[in-house]
C-alpha cells in the first residue's frame, strides 16, 4: 500500500448560521478554499485528478461538483460528495487518502462544505393528490425510533449516566472559548478571506456568572446542558490537499503522513461516545501508546464529550486536547466539522518536530465515529 500525504490545508472563518455567510451556498464558500489550496501549491495543482466533499444539509445534487467548477478545476477532473452527517468532512480525507494509497490518484483535494443558512426546507412527498407535504427536521439516522435519539436529549442523558454536570461542562465551555481567543495568531494562516470574514465569529469570553444565567436547554439539576455547552450551528468549509509519495517528494517533502484512520460503529442511542471509541480504535490500530500521540482534536458538539475525553486521557495528557479550542467556541458546520479539525491538526504539526503524532476524532448521529492520525514529516 503507497502512502499519502497533506501539504496543505486551509479553511473559511466558522460563522453561526444566519451571519455573515447567510447568502451564501455551500459550494460558495468551498471554492475560495480551494483555489487558495492551489494558489499556495500551484506546482501542485496539475497533479489533481480527484475532488471529495462532505456535505450533510445540502438536500441532494453534488457540491463538491460545483465548488470544484467554481474553484476553476478542470471539467475532466471527477468530484464526489459524501454524506456521514457529522464525520461527513473527515471521511472524506479517508476516502481520498484510500483513492491515493491504492493509485487510483496521485492528488486530490478533500474536505467538507456547510450552509447551515441556506440549507433546504425538508418535506416528504405526499402519497394522495389531496394530502399535504409533511415537513421534517432531519432524516432517520435508525431504523427504530426508540434509538434515534434526538442529540441534544442523547448527550443530555449521557451526562447525567455519566455523572457529568453542569459545573463539569461548562468549566470546560469556558476553556474552549479561552483557548480560541488565545489562538488568533494562529488562525490566521488557515483561513481564507470570504466576504472579509477572517476569524470565527463565535468566540467570546465567557463568565462564571454569565454562565450561570444560561436557561437550561435540556436536563435536569445538576446535569443541565445549556446554550454554553452545545455547539452552535454554523457556516463554513475546509479542505486539504493531499498527494503521493511521488508528488509529495516533487514537492519538497514537507507536510504530513496519514499514518492510520478508522470509522466505528457504536450504540446509536449514545453517538457521543463515538470519537472515545474511534480514538482507543485506531491507537491499537496504530500499535502505539495513548503517550505517543502529541495532540488530540476532537469535535465538540457536545461539552459532554471533551469532559469524558479529558477523564479518559488524565491529567497528565488532557493539555493535549483541542489547544487552540473546539467547536464549542467556533460552531458546527455539520459536513465541514471534521474537515476542520484536520485542518487545525495539520497547522500544529507542520510546526513540530518530524515523527510528532496528532489524533482527530469525530462522532456522528446514528452512532458512527471516526478518527484519523497525522504525523509530521518535516519542513
Amino acid at each position: 500500500m503507497k502512502h499519502c500525504y497533506v501539504v496543505a490545508a486551509k479553511r473559511t472563518a466558522v460563522v453561526p448560521r444566519g451571519g455573515a455567510f447567510n447568502h451564501l451556498q455551500a459550494d460558495e464558500l468551498a471554492a475560495p478554499v480551494i483555489s487558495a489550496l492551489l494558489e499556495e501549491l500551484p506546482e501542485a495543482g496539475g497533479h489533481v485528478d480527484q475532488i471529495i466533499m462532505g456535505n450533510a444539509l445540502y438536500g441532494g445534487g453534488n457540491p463538491a461538483r460545483l465548488a470544484a467548477l467554481r474553484a476553476g478545476i478542470p471539467e475532466g477532473v471527477p468530484a464526489l460528495t459524501l454524506d456521514t452527517q457529522c464525520c461527513a468532512g473527515m471521511d472524506a480525507v479517508r476516502l481520498g487518502a484510500n483513492f491515493i494509497r491504492t493509485g487510483e490518484a496521485r492528488a486530490a483535494i478533500v474536505g467538507g462544505l456547510e450552509s447551515y443558512s441556506r440549507s433546504p426546507i425538508r418535506s416528504k412527498r405526499p402519497m394522495n393528490k389531496d394530502d399535504k407535504a409533511e415537513p421534517y427536521l432531519r432524516p432517520p439516522f435508525t431504523p427504530w425510533a426508540e434509538r434515534d435519539p434526538d442529540m441534544v436529549a442523547s448527550a443530555g442523558d449521557l451526562s447525567a449516566e455519566l455523572n457529568c454536570s453542569r459545573e463539569d461542562q461548562e468549566k470546560y465551555a469556558q476553556r474552549s472559548h479561552e483557548k480560541s481567543l488565545a489562538s488568533q495568531g494562529f488562525i490566521l494562516k488557515q483561513i481564507v478571506p470570504v466576504e472579509g470574514v477572517t476569524s470565527d465569529k463565535f468566540t467570546r469570553r465567557l463568565s462564571p456568572s454569565l454562565l450561570k444565567k444560561l436557561p437550561v436547554v435540556y436536563g435536569k439539576e445538576p446535569y443541565e446542558l445549556t446554550s454554553a455547552t452545545i455547539a452552535v450551528e454554523a457556516d463554513a468549509a475546509a479542505a486539504l490537499l493531499l498527494v503521493s509519495e511521488d508528488v509529495f517528494e516533487k514537492l519538497g517533502g514537507a507536510g504530513c503522513l496519514i499514518e492510520h484512520s478508522v470509522s466505528v460503529g457504536t450504540d446509536p442511542a449514545k453517538p457521543a461516545l463515538s470519537p472515545l471509541n474511534a480514538i482507543q480504535t485506531c491507537i491499537k490500530k496504530a500499535d502505539i501508546e495513548l503517550s505517543d500521540i502529541a495532540l488530540f482534536e476532537m469535535m465538540e458538539a457536545f461539552a459532554l464529550q471533551g469532559v469524558l475525553l479529558e477523564r479518559f486521557l488524565g491529567e497528565q495528557a488532557s493539555h493535549k486536547l483541542n489547544k487552540w479550542g473546539g467547536a464549542l467556541s467556533r460552531g458546527h458546520p455539520i459536513g465541514a466539522s471534521g474537515a476542520i479539525n484536520l485542518v487545525h491538526m495539520f497547522h500544529q504539526l507542520v510546526d513540530m518536530p518530524k515523527g510528532a503524532r496528532g489524533l482527530a476524532s469525530i462522532a456522528a448521529a446514528g452512532g458512527l465515529g471516526s478518527a484519523l492520525m497525522l504525523k509530521a514529516f518535516g519542513k
